[in-house]
């Protein structure tokens, strides 16, 4: 046996509902009846009648009343995702190649042109995932940039003073006070005086992740996000009582946020499955329903035989977060294949990366992290190829091409590479 399930998932997954049904009537509804549809619906599910658009004076309002030690935090955070942002994009450039004589090719980086940024407003103040869809959209170089995030009762824009100013320093372009399905309508159609998304990014409820999904091919997406997970693999050397809050600051997300722990030492398995309670006990409300429903629900600890085995797991879980606190990390970041963001060490915590380390948190869940990683400049960036043919390469080129043309039955392609066969060819004298 390589692992041992030390603590079980009681339930792996929430009654489901038919979310793709209803997400999928509304935006035919919402495409259909356009902003007065969209204007409709906010005061209906969000209790919300005031201006959708969020005016520049609101916005002036709201900035002056953020207290400066947040603006301090937030100018932090900024600077350190802009900057590996900036490196991310640096590390991609431009090329041109001569394959053969006379035949070149090549790459571009192109930005796409408008993209929208969803930010989530329900039980938290999102103001990180503000921060890490808009900046990494201004550093890729996106020349419209569009932010909603859904309103609240009784704020005068509708919108959290502190998400206005964050979305407002970033560089987002125009600021909805909608959420739901209908904020993510309004940026695929181009409600509201937006120019259409190319691309829609940031996390949010099932609803905006199914409506998003809904939209891919019509619009480009970040990923098809569900709720947050993270794992730790942690050995003897850690504390347990680091590794238990670090499961349990995740589970807070909500009651439907998985966190394992993966170890190779019984002690500590032991020890953590008395501490994670305890530690879920303290959070306040609501916090801590959360936190226990996950912990109670979605929390596993599996104890493996060594490390290979636990390098294994991680692998086949695949998940959001991935936290070693373990010996000889340089091991185990290069030996783990499967995840969206790493944290190594117990000095760092998946909150650094969540709020303002400078890595993005907008990362694949629900084993995605298989193949493909989080939100980055790369997913505003189209790369696309050129290519230049003169007169060396003609001859050859053409011939080939139009061989294999032939081979493959298509004709009208081995003409065109016959076309250009007989302007390789030397004129008559």
């Amino acid at each position: 046996m390589t692992s041992l399930h030390v603590k079980t998932s009681e339930s792996t997954e929430a009654g489901s509902s038919d979310i793709s049904a209803v997400v999928g009537s509304l935006l035919t509804e919402l495409e259909a009846g356009g902003e007065d549809t969209a204007r409709r619906l906010s005061q209906e599910l969000d209790g919300f009648a005031g201006d959708i658009v969020v005016s520049e004076e609101a916005i002036a309002r709201a900035c002056a009343r953020v207290p400066q030690s947040l603006k301090d935090d937030i100018a932090y955070a900024h600077e350190n995702i802009a900057n590996f942002a900036q490196a991310q994009r640096d590390s991609v450039r431009e090329t041109e190649v001569e394959l053969r004589p006379g035949l070149t090719a090549g790459q571009k980086l192109i930005p796409v042109q408008s993209a929208g940024c969803y930010v989530p407003g329900g039980r938290y103040s999102h103001i990180a995932s503000a921060m890490m869809t808009v900046t990494t959209a201004r550093i890729a170089g996106v020349s419209h940039i569009a932010a909603v995030s859904p309103p609240r009762r009784g704020v005068e824009a509708g919108i959290p003073d502190a998400i206005l100013y964050t979305l407002h320093r970033c560089g987002a372009d125009r600021i909805l006070a909608l959420g739901g399905v209908q904020g993510i309508a309004a940026m695929a159609f181009g409600l509201f005086g937006l120019p259409r998304a190319d691309i829609l990014v940031g996390p949010g409820n099932p609803y905006v992740a199914e409506a998003k999904r809904l939209l891919f091919g019509r619009v480009g997406i970040d990923m098809v996000a569900g709720p947050t997970d993270s794992l730790i693999i942690a050995d003897a050397s850690a504390d347990p009582l680091t590794v238990a809050w670090d499961l349990i600051g995740q589970a807070e997300h909500g009651g439907n946020s998985p966190v394992w722990l993966i170890t190779d030492c019984p002690k500590l398995a032991q020890a953590v499955a008395g501490l994670a309670p305890r530690c879920a006990a303290e959070l306040p409300q609501p916090n801590r329903a959360a936190a226990e429903m996950a912990w109670a629900n979605l929390g596993q600890i599996i104890l493996c035989k060594n490390r290979e085995a636990m390098a294994a797991e991680a692998d086949r879980l695949a998940p959001e977060h991935l936290h070693v606190q373990a010996a000889e990390l340089g091991w185990w970041k290069t030996r783990l294949t499967a995840y969206g963001s790493l944290f190594l060490g117990a000095e760092t915590t998946v909150a650094f990366g969540d709020k303002a380390a400078g890595t993005n948190h907008v990362l694949p869940t629900s084993g995605a992290a298989r193949y493909t990683g989080g939100l980055s400049v790369h997913k505003f960036l189209k790369t696309v190829t050129w290519q230049r043919v003169t007169a060396e390469a003609l001859p050859r080129l053409a011939a080939v091409t139009a061989n294999i043309s032939r081979f493959e039955g298509m004709e009208g392609h081995a003409r065109t590479a016959d076309l250009r066969l007989k302007m390789s060819a030397p004129p008559a004298p």
